[in-house]
């Protein structure tokens, strides 16, 4: 990002972020602590919005393919509309063949030609980045030297194979019998009434269960293994076992059987156009699509609440939001996302939008949209993200409402970095925060979920050779992929069979497309997070230190709101449990149905999930369980009453941006948020 600190405030002053000057930022302009202005320089549009789809150059690179790919799907589609298969119309078989070769050919050409031009650090990365070989090779030993253990593995593995074996005669003789083993009643990759009914595929669904099971048996139980081996291994092997599942395979699974009988085997080529589109996309990866990427359009059909850009520097945009009411609140509310996505999973759609849905509840809404870092912001640090972000943005805040103190929203690793800066603001003596909420945010990190096992010495070495090949910048793509390893199911092979097997288009589902916008972070920022916090949980121990202050969150006695998810695999609900009892002041938890998306993002007219509440702390999340509350739908509205509760409540005729010392520089949601990754 170019010289982002342009003047826009309405008088020119300077962000006083509240920090020491140190030798690092000896050169720093410094600020009078009591001028409390901003100053901004506002890029021109060319240089705020770096990599995006506006720039003529990406444009007609993407174009000349996507017209090629959709010339093929005109030509199949109009052989269905006339209710012919192509494999029928010779004429249109063979342009098919023609125009998809030639596609081919194009895309194979340039993916070589990128990779050639490529540093050789990137052409030739870790080939055991996440160190499977070792982790696994040490369980494999384990299990093998132990021929007792492994004799009675394969002994029981024996007798549920004779249960099925007897089972399924059963079946096939028509007489009734349960079967010997069942799938999850979570697992949708069975669903098909052809697994029931098909004795062949019965079979096969049960082989392939009993199989898997048995696998995850024999890693639980290898001797001599350290917990932490021991975990990577299950996950690495529930990889595997997500790799082979039958529902994976043309030949085994009932629906693309029954979708290449119907198409007369056209889903196959749609499917292979879509792996071409695929391959492109990613430069050689294969970078699955999983929504339209084409139909949404950020600030036009998403994103759209409407606001204005009332103050940037290199790392946010802060955006003010119209008011929906007359009157509204005293005190502005302060939102927090994480800068690992954009911010508008909070602005998806007018239906479903929690900023939207807070202004109508009286509330002066500013939201921070991080930004999409590029190498010449590769140096910034974790401290940068705090003075430059939260600081920054309640500063901006101060002067675009005149209001000396703000209710604040810190979402995911929004939120942890919100808790360092509450913790840093209790030490210096600023109480211009007044309350926070946090959206799945974890403090704690002793159960922190999968996320723990990328975190040991070894794989932390692989991420940084990754980031120093590409720049000094984590690339979106990496932390997306590792997300899909969390829930493989459901975010790689299910999106796999849609797309080549079933050759489905693509959804247009705007939570799927918000998930592949995602954001790069600097090196720094990023390594810091999984060190200090995934690896030595140090926020826990009061060892984390920032602008040379160890952090101690027992000093933080304003109110908070902790909300977790049932399903959270990101950040789960024992994890924020835990990260609840850190504080000094008074805590409400509250536990959300469904994950970490769709548990925070649930408006209250969908009716939809429950939640569950308790008044009180008790030292575990059991006791918490035991005489906790469950209540239908949203939970928005019992968080409203909490934010009403902490409130100055007195009301206020509405606020407009610009009405304060902030002049809006544009239009929301800004031009950080269109900046896509590489």
């Amino acid at each position: 990002m170019a010289d982002t600190n342009s003047t826009n405030s309405k008088e020119n002053a300077e962000v006083n972020p509240r920090r020491k000057t140190t030798k690092k930022r000896a050169t720093a302009k410094k600020a009078s602590p009591a001028a409390k202005k901003v100053t901004r320089k506002r890029a021109p549009a060319k240089k705020a919005v770096r990599k995006t789809t506006s720039t003529k150059t990406a444009q007609s690179k993407k174009s000349a393919p996507a017209s090629k790919a959709q010339s093929v799907n005109e030509k199949i589609a109009r052989n269905e509309t006339a209710k012919r298969s192509v494999w029928e119309d010779v004429g249109a078989l063979t342009e098919y063949i023609k125009d998809v070769s030639g596609y081919n050919q194009e895309i194979l050409t340039d993916i070589v030609d990128k990779q050639a031009k490529k540093p050789a650090a990137v052409q030739d990365p870790s080939q055991d980045p996440l160190n499977v070989t070792d982790t696994m090779m040490g369980v494999y030993q384990s299990i093998f030297t132990n021929p007792q253990n492994l004799m009675r593995s394969q002994f029981k593995m024996w007798e549920d194979y004779a249960r099925l074996a007897d089972s399924m005669s059963k079946k096939v003789l028509g007489q009734e019998t349960d079967p010997a083993v069942k799938p999850d009643v979570t697992d949708r990759r069975f669903s098909h009434p052809a697994w029931q009914e098909n004795h062949a595929l019965d079979f096969i669904k049960q082989s392939y269960l009993i199989m898997s099971q048995h696998a995850r048996n024999m890693v639980e139980e290898a001797p001599d293994i350290d917990e932490h081996k021991r975990r990577k291994a299950l996950f690495y092997t529930e990889q595997f076992l997500a790799a082979i599942a039958p529902t994976n395979f043309p030949t085994t699974n009932p629906e693309v059987i029954e979708e290449a009988l119907k198409s007369k085997g056209e889903n196959f080529l749609r499917g292979y156009k879509n792996l071409l589109e695929d391959m492109e996309r990613g430069e050689g990866e294969l970078e699955m699509k999983q929504a339209d990427l084409d139909f949404f359009k950020v600030g036009k059909n998403i994103a759209t609440t409407p606001g204005k850009v009332v103050y940037q520097n290199d790392l946010i945009q802060l955006i003010q939001y119209a008011p929906a009411t007359a009157e509204v609140d005293e005190r502005p509310l302060l939102i927090f996302p994480p800068w690992i996505n954009k911010f508008y999973i909070l602005d998806l759609q007018p239906e479903n939008s929690l900023i939207s849905w807070l202004t109508e509840q009286g509330k002066t809404v500013f939201v921070v949209s991080w930004v999409n870092p590029g190498k010449e912001l590769a140096h910034k640090t974790f401290e940068d993200y705090m003075f430059e972000g939260i600081y920054a943005a309640v500063d901006a805040v101060e002067q675009a409402t005149g209001v000396n103190g703000v209710d604040t929203i810190g979402y995911c690793i929004g939120g942890t970095l919100l808790s360092v800066a509450l913790g840093h603001m209790a030490e210096k003596g600023d109480g211009r925060i007044k309350s926070a909420t946090f959206f799945t945010a974890q403090m704690d990190f002793e159960e922190a979920g999968d996320l723990l096992l990328f975190v040991d010495d070894e794989q932390i070495k692989n991420i940084e050779k990754q980031i120093d090949a590409a720049g000094g910048i984590f690339e979106a793509s990496s932390m997306s992929r590792t997300f899909n390893m969390l829930r493989p199911v459901d975010l790689i092979w299910s999106v796999y069979v849609d797309n080549y097997l079933l050759g489905k288009e693509a959804k247009r589902f705007d939570l799927l497309y918000w998930n592949s916008d995602a954001t790069d972070m600097p090196k720094d920022v990023y390594l810091f997070y999984l060190r200090e916090f995934y690896q030595h949980n140090r926020l826990t121990k009061n060892e984390l230190v920032i602008d040379d202050i160890k952090i101690d969150l027992k000093k933080v006695k304003i109110p908070v709101f902790m909300q977790s998810g049932e399903k959270d695999h990101i950040a789960p609900f024992r994890s924020i449990y835990r990260s609840a009892q850190l504080y000094g002041g008074p805590v409400t938890f509250m536990l959300a149905g469904s994950g970490h998306i769709a548990g925070v993002i649930n408006h209250p007219s969908k009716k939809k999930y429950h939640y569950r509440t308790n008044e009180t702390l008790p030292d575990t999340i059991e006791g918490w369980m035991g005489v906790a509350d469950k209540h239908d739908y949203s939970w928005w509205p019992y968080w409203q009453q909490w934010l009403n509760k902490v409130g100055t409540g007195k009301k206020v005729p509405a606020r407009h941006p610009g009405d304060g010392a902030l002049a809006p520089i544009e239009d929301a949601p800004g031009s950080y948020v269109l900046v896509k990754s590489d």
